[in-house]
């Protein structure tokens, strides 16, 4: 059974998916320690932005991401890594250089991946960057996505948690996409130590429910819709291999009821072992489906966690684009997160193939 999404037709839009939120410049150290490290890997990689990375390069979809980088050679190296990637950079706002970060710089990302007992860790340093201090009206959002014409607009909670300024250039976002016939998917990403500056768990919730007011699908796990929305996950069994989700699908039917306007709503199901064995799995649901669940992937071996989340957003959001059913969309979501936590980095490596394959009870055999 198809999905009942009405999306704009591709003939009608420039893109299929354009992704609002930072990238920043992430700096691995590999199998070694952010403290001991003498190289880094650099790579790119931002919530909002990896979901349309991985429709543009694992699914072949016309990509744009609206950001903002200061101008000097950092910028330029994080806009080369996009161009990389295959997103368009035409909505890149690029803000001049003052030559020492004080008034404005480019957002850097420390990640080490762990391994067993030793989990990940990330030290963001991202404080003045360009894309905290984009404007709503730096925009023309009436341009993009009336003129240029966009199918689906993608944006988080990370991105609204950088400062006031960004809160108000989402909800311009959305409000603008809305008006359009874009279809919006938000994912809620709670993060404490974005929110701490700007008022905490209590501005986290009364900013993510204004923006959940125009988002058809919202996405998140457990703790997102408690910390971000103010729904408590009831009852849950902490041993998710055995799928016993039913405090899940209570608070699913309870966010569904309070925000009637969500047309999906999807989440992962993730227990850690050690930083580098997890049962991982996602449930979805919709008002025709009720709630759906992916094949439940138990002690599932991680190189780099990093970006599953977002790798299920756009598997997720590949299914229902091409009018798959809710089932086989939540499939292609975590199957793709499954994949790209095979692989280092914050972006997918996967290819749709690969994907198709895994989410409909493919091997890891070796491909000749």
């Amino acid at each position: 059974m198809s999905n009942n999404l009405n999306l704009r037709p591709e003939d009608d839009c420039a893109f299929d998916i354009v992704s609002l939120g930072e990238v920043m410049l992430r700096l691995d150290p590999g199998e070694g320690r952010i403290r001991t490290a003498r190289s880094f890997r650099a790579w790119e990689g931002g919530g909002e932005y990896n979901v349309a990375r991985g429709l543009r390069r694992a699914f072949g979809k016309r990509a744009a991401v609206v950001t903002a980088l200061a101008d000097n050679e950092v910028g330029r190296l994080v806009e080369d890594f996009i161009l990389t990637g295959g997103v368009s950079t035409d909505f890149i706002k690029w803000v001049p250089y003052d030559g020492l970060g004080v008034a404005v710089r480019n957002g850097l990302n420390f990640t080490e991946r762990g391994f067993g007992v030793r989990g990940a860790v990330g030290v963001s340093d991202r404080g003045h960057t360009a894309a905290s201090q984009l404007q709503a009206d730096d925009v023309d959002w009436d341009y993009l996505f009336g003129e240029l014409g966009v199918r689906w607009l993608h944006t988080g909670g990370i991105y609204a948690a950088l400062s006031a300024t960004t809160a108000e250039t989402v909800i311009a976002a959305v409000k603008a996409a809305k008006k359009h016939g874009t279809m919006i998917s938000y994912d809620l990403n709670y993060r404490p130590s974005l929110w701490k500056s700007q008022g905490g768990q209590a501005r986290a919730q009364e900013v993510n429910r204004e923006i959940a007011q125009y988002v058809d699908v919202m996405i998140g796990n457990e703790e997102d819709f408690t910390a971000a929305l103010g729904f408590e996950v009831p009852g849950v069994d902490e041993n998710l291999s055995n799928l016993e989700i039913a405090g899940f699908t209570s608070m699913i039917h309870n966010v569904a009821e309070a925000f009637p306007n969500f047309k999906v709503i999807g989440t992962t199901l993730r227990t850690v072992h050690t930083a580098s064995i997890n049962d991982w799995g996602a449930i979805a649901w919709s008002p025709e489906t009720g709630v759906v669940q992916a094949v439940h992937r138990e002690r599932l071996e991680i190189l780099d966690r990093v970006g599953g989340g977002d790798s299920f957003a756009s598997g997720l959001i590949l299914g229902l684009m091409e009018g798959e059913s809710l089932e086989t969309a939540v499939n292609y979501g975590a199957a793709h997160g499954a994949l790209a936590m095979t692989t280092p980095g914050d972006t997918s490596m996967a290819t749709r193939e690969q994907v198709v394959k895994l989410a409909g009870g493919g091997s890891a055999r070796v491909d000749r």
